[in-house]
């Protein structure tokens, strides 16, 4: 026979278990029940994305009255209207950007170039484009290899957080790196003589190139390491929003809309294709 009180434990115990068990299941529940991205861009009819400032041709941004241009805003403008969502833009940093995504304070973010790092916590979008690994130098210096820029003495700039600083750190181990916030605070390092050279993806080698003459020359060193130019997403279980980005930038890959913005947008650089080294191309 059991007692009045030793029910009465068992009962507690039993109300106290089944208790715990609906606080346990509550936040697997609530996640499972969130709201999706592509769901949330639907029904608020809001695309929420970041730009950089001074990554011309990808983002650049008037200081006068604010308006931000760019293949990449110009890009994402189109995916806005395709959605029929108003565009919502933010400033951020390359560095920065992977955090936005993460913490749902964007939906998307243009100009990322997926790393194993990156790929850890954030998915990826199809190519935009393609873009090989380059340097801005100073005057006088023009190495032909990898080789030659991995030696102690050399002096090599990158902008943190970004994928070159990562490619710089990975393959130039024996060199000085030097890590700005900027791309620009990056290349003023080459044309004071700080550093010997700043490690850039091609096409932001080339524009600082245009936008700083005082520099010495744009080197794709060999063997040419290629990168691709691609979107950020915030990784969650549902995947209609980053399949339907993958869509959209084939189909418009295939119509030649993406090229056509991007060759639109690097003559605000006073860039064109002529401007490439022999054999790079997008």
């Amino acid at each position: 026979m059991i007692s009045r009180r030793l029910a009465g434990r068992s009962a507690a115990l039993g109300a106290a278990l089944a208790a715990a068990s609906v606080a346990s299941a509550a936040p697997a529940l609530a996640q499972g029940n969130a709201e999706s991205t592509f769901d949330r861009i639907r029904r608020t009819k809001k695309l929420r994305t970041a730009a950089v400032a001074g990554a011309e041709p990808y983002y650049q941004k008037n200081l006068a009255t604010g308006e931000w241009r760019g293949f990449y805003v110009d890009l994402v403008k189109m995916l806005a209207e395709e959605l029929e969502a108003e565009l919502e833009l933010t400033e951020t940093t390359w560095g920065n950007a992977v955090l936005d995504l993460q913490s749902n304070k964007i939906d998307i973010f243009f100009g990322l170039n997926p790393t194993p790092k990156r790929a850890l916590v954030i998915d990826f979008s199809v190519p935009c484009f393609n873009n090989a690994f380059g340097f801005v130098t100073k005057r006088g210096f023009a190495p032909k290899t990898w080789d030659e820029l991995n030696r102690p003495e050399l002096k090599i700039s990158t902008d943190v957080g970004s994928s070159q600083d990562q490619v710089a750190t990975r393959l130039l181990p024996k060199a000085t790196i030097s890590r700005f916030k900027t791309v620009d605070e990056a290349t003023i390092a080459v044309q004071t003589g700080r550093v010997d050279a700043q490690c850039l993806v091609l096409m932001l080698a080339l524009t600082a190139k245009k936008k700083n003459p005082g520099v010495g020359d744009v080197v794709v060193p060999t063997p040419v390491f290629a990168t691709t130019s691609n979107a950020g997403f915030r990784r969650e279980p549902d995947k209609t929003w980053r399949d339907f980005v993958n869509t959209w930038l084939e189909f418009n890959r295939g119509l030649g809309a993406v090229r056509s913005i991007i060759l639109k947008n690097m003559e605000l650089v006073g860039l064109t294709e002529a401007d490439f080294p022999a054999g790079v191309t997008l």
